[in-house]
């Protein structure tokens, strides 16, 4: 105990790891801006990104859950910390149980898209067409377990209407045949939309926050529960963690670190401009954050399961 209160004093000795259970995209671009902004509260720490790919991002969980407890090696994992529980039958840990929370970072808001020939213009010309063509509705996501794939799958449920959900190795091509036509809609990130939508790309029909977004770009969208859709609300977060034992002391100075990061002006304006909102809640303390990844479990479990998707 005398030998891990010293090691917790001097922390950090030596360079910490953030593993990214993704290739580079919006994941790795968050944690690399919070490396950054918490480098100076850690002591001028060095931190290094590494992306560790695979399996919906489990692969890199599964890493971090097995790395020493010391507090060298953290993950910043998004949403699928609370969807991957039902999305993968021989999940290799448990994410209630391998980790320690640090706290939550920001959550990204999502849009409801669609191509530029639709017929359509705003929510009530999209219902109308929808119902008119149940049965031939194409609906794209990225693949297994993405934030569109996911955003979809609660989407047709609130609706109570099957689509055919086209999958996608990412979300570069799913945009890409969206823009072109062959396929009708999409929800996903305004990290990947804003820029559709700004260059008039897609036609954007819906948000899915409880409130309207303030960006210029999405300000006079709806939001799906404005239109009729109750409690529709989707928000992917990331958090960070540790591996379950990591000490007290250790995490107290991640945790402090962390919140002088989330108020760091240059971090909140570059999250700005990704679409993402910094959290500023009580769900920064990591009692609060497990409390809402386990709310997360328990909203997206029966939605997964409903649709019968799984990966082994």
């Amino acid at each position: 105990m005398a030998a891990a209160a010293a090691g917790a004093q001097d922390f950090p000795a030596k360079p910490i790891t953030i593993v990214v259970p993704f290739a580079p995209g919006p994941t790795d671009l968050v944690a690399r801006q919070l490396a950054e902004a918490m480098r100076k509260p850690l002591g001028n720490a060095t931190i290094v990104i590494e992306n560790a790919a695979g399996a919906g991002g489990t692969i890199g969980a599964n890493k971090v859950a097995r790395a020493p407890a010391d507090g060298y090696t953290l993950l910043v994992y998004h949403i699928g910390m609370a969807t991957s529980p039902a999305l993968y039958r021989n999940l290799p840990y448990k994410p209630l149980d391998a980790f320690e929370y640090v706290g939550l970072i920001n959550e990204v808001p999502m849009t409801l898209i669609g191509r530029p020939t639709l017929p359509a213009n705003n929510w009530a010309e999209l219902t109308k067409w929808m119902e008119s063509n149940k049965g031939k509705i194409n609906l794209a996501n990225a693949g297994l377990g993405a934030a569109s794939h996911l955003c979809g799958l609660l989407f047709q449920s609130a609706l109570k209407l099957d689509m055919t959900t086209v999958p996608y190795k990412g979300t570069g091509p799913a945009l890409t045949d969206l823009i072109g036509g062959q396929v009708d809609l999409m929800c996903d990130q305004t990290t990947n939309t804003t820029a559709q939508i700004e260059g008039k790309k897609v036609k954007a029909f819906a948000v899915t926050t409880d409130q309207r977004l303030k960006t210029a770009a999405l300000k006079d969208l709806p939001t799906l529960q404005e239109v009729g859709l109750k409690d529709f609300e989707v928000n992917i977060f990331h958090g960070l963690y540790a591996p379950k034992g990591t000490p007290a002391p250790v995490l107290k100075k991640l945790n402090d670190a962390l919140k002088v990061a989330l108020k760091d002006p240059d971090f909140l304006r570059r999250q700005g401009e990704l679409g993402a909102v910094v959290v500023n809640d009580n769900r920064v303390e990591p009692a609060e954050h497990k409390k809402f990844v386990a709310s997360e479990i328990n909203k997206w479990t029966p939605v997964i399961r409903a649709a019968g998707v799984y990966a082994d």
